[in-house]
C-alpha cells in the first residue's frame, strides 16, 4: 500500500519480498505451547540464561537458509543474501550490533531514510504491527470474542511522514479511535483469555511437568548430539524436533523415569487442576509489580493464620501479571503521529487532552 500510494519513498520489490519473509518467519522460535515455554519454563530450567523466542527466530531463520541451500534461491529472486539476511532479522529482534560510529542508527539492512520499513513486522516504537494484528483476527474468530480493530482502514490511511528529519509510518488524526480500540483489544485478550487464571494454572503445571521430564528426554541434534527439553534451543537440528508432541509423548510413555511427569499431565487431562487460591491488585505505581518476585510465595507462606498448618514455600505459585496497552504505564499513542486532510505529508503527535480519558489506568 505504501510502495503505491507514496513511489517517492522508492520501496522496491526487494524491500517488500523481504519484510513479507520477516512476517512469515518472526515467530519461527517459539517453543512447545508458545510463550509458555519461553516465559515460564526456560527461565526455570535454565535461570542463568536470558533466552527469548525471537533470539529462537533468529537462530531458527539461520538454520532454515542454510540447511536448505536458500541463498542461491534469494538471488535468483532479486535478494542480496548478505544484506537482505540482515534485514529480515533485523525486522524480527531488532540492531544485531550497537554501532558507535553511527550511535543513533544501528541497523544495517537497510538506511535511515528506510526506517519505517521496521515499523511493520515488530513495531519497538509504539506496538502497532502486523503481528498484532495477525492473532487479534485468528485469536478473536476462534475465541468468539469481538474484534473491534479494522486493519485494512488503517492501512488505508496509512502514510510515511518526515517527523524531526526521520520518516515514520503515521495516519489521519481521526483514526486515533481506531488505534484504541487496537489497544483495546489486545487488552481484552490479555484479560478475558492469554491470562485467563484456568489457563494460567494449566500452564504452569505442563511447565512444571516438563521440568520433572527435562533429565529425561533426549533430542538428537546435529552431529547426532543429544539434547535435553531444555537445551534443544542452543541447537536448531534439535530445536526444529521440539514440537507440541512433547505433551503426548510424555502422556504416552512407559518409562518410570517419567512417572511425575506424565502424573502431572494425566491430572490436566481429568481436569485436577492445581487450586486457585486468590488475587489481588496492586496499585498502579507502587513499584511492587517490578520487584523480585522469588520471594513472593516465601510471604504468601508466612502470612498464614498461626492456628493453620504449616505451609512452605513450594507450596504456592504466585503468577504476577501486568495487564495494560502494550507499553507498561505508558500511552503508546504518545508514540504515534497524525496528519491532517489538509496537509499529508506533515504530521504531529495528536492533543494527549483529546484522548487520554479513554486510556484504562
Amino acid at each position: 500500500a505504501l510502495h503505491e500510494k507514496q513511489p517517492e519513498l522508492q520501496i522496491s520489490e526487494r524491500d517488500m519480498l523481504c519484510v513479507q519473509i520477516a512476517g512469515l518467519c518472526h515467530d519461527l522460535g517459539h517453543g512447545p505451547f508458545s510463550h509458555l515455554f519461553d516465559g515460564i519454563f526456560i527461565p526455570l530450567a535454565r535461570p542463568d540464561i536470558k533466552w527469548t523466542h525471537e533470539q529462537g527466530s533468529i537462530m531458527m531463520f539461520d538454520h532454515l537458509v542454510e540447511s536448505n541451500g536458500l541463498r542461491e534461491v534469494m538471488e535468483h529472486y532479486g535478494l542480496v543474501p548478505e544484506e537482505d539476511i540482515c534485514f529480515i532479522k533485523e525486522q524480527i529482534i531488532g540492531p544485531l550490533e550497537f554501532s558507535v560510529q553511527e550511535p543513533t542508527w544501528t541497523y544495517k539492512g537497510r538506511p535511515k531514510e528506510k526506517r519505517f520499513l521496521y515499523e511493520i513486522v515488530a513495531n519497538k516504537r509504539n506496538g502497532i504491527d502486523v503481528d498484532k494484528w495477525d492473532y487479534f483476527a485468528r485469536d478473536c474468530h476462534h475465541l468468539g470474542i469481538q474484534n473491534n480493530f479494522d486493519h485494512e482502514r488503517f492501512i488505508k490511511f496509512a502514510r510515511v511522514c518526515e517527523v524531526d528529519e526521520d520518516r515514520y509510518i503515521c495516519t489521519r488524526e481521526k483514526e486515533v479511535w481506531n488505534l484504541y480500540d487496537m489497544f483495546y483489544t489486545r487488552y481484552s485478550l490479555h484479560r478475558r483469555a492469554y491470562q485467563h487464571r484456568v489457563g494460567n494454572i494449566i500452564e504452569i503445571m505442563i511447565a512444571d511437568a516438563f521440568l520433572k521430564a527435562d533429565a529425561h528426554i533426549e533430542i538428537t541434534g546435529a552431529a547426532g548430539k543429544k539434547y535435553r527439553i531444555s537445551t534443544a534451543i542452543d541447537d536448531m537440528e534439535a530445536f526444529t524436533k521440539l514440537t507440541d508432541n512433547i505433551f503426548l509423548e510424555i502422556l504416552y510413555s512407559t518409562d518410570p523415569k517419567l512417572d511425575e511427569a506424565r502424573e502431572l499431565l494425566k491430572k490436566i487431562e481429568c481436569r485436577q487442576l492445581y487450586k486457585y487460591v486468590s488475587c489481588t491488585l496492586l496499585p498502579v505505581g507502587s513499584g511492587k509489580m517490578k520487584r523480585d518476585r522469588k520471594g513472593l510465595p516465601q510471604e504468601v507462606a508466612d502470612a498464614k493464620p498461626k492456628e493453620q498448618d504449616e505451609l512452605k514455600a513450594e507450596d504456592f505459585v504466585v503468577d504476577v501479571i501486568n495487564m495494560n496497552y502494550g507499553m507498561d504505564d505508558q500511552n503508546p499513542i504518545d508514540y504515534v503521529h497524525f496528519y491532517y486532510k489538509n496537509d499529508p505529508n506533515k504530521a504531529d503527535k495528536i492533543d494527549k487532552e483529546k484522548v487520554t480519558v479513554y486510556l484504562i489506568r
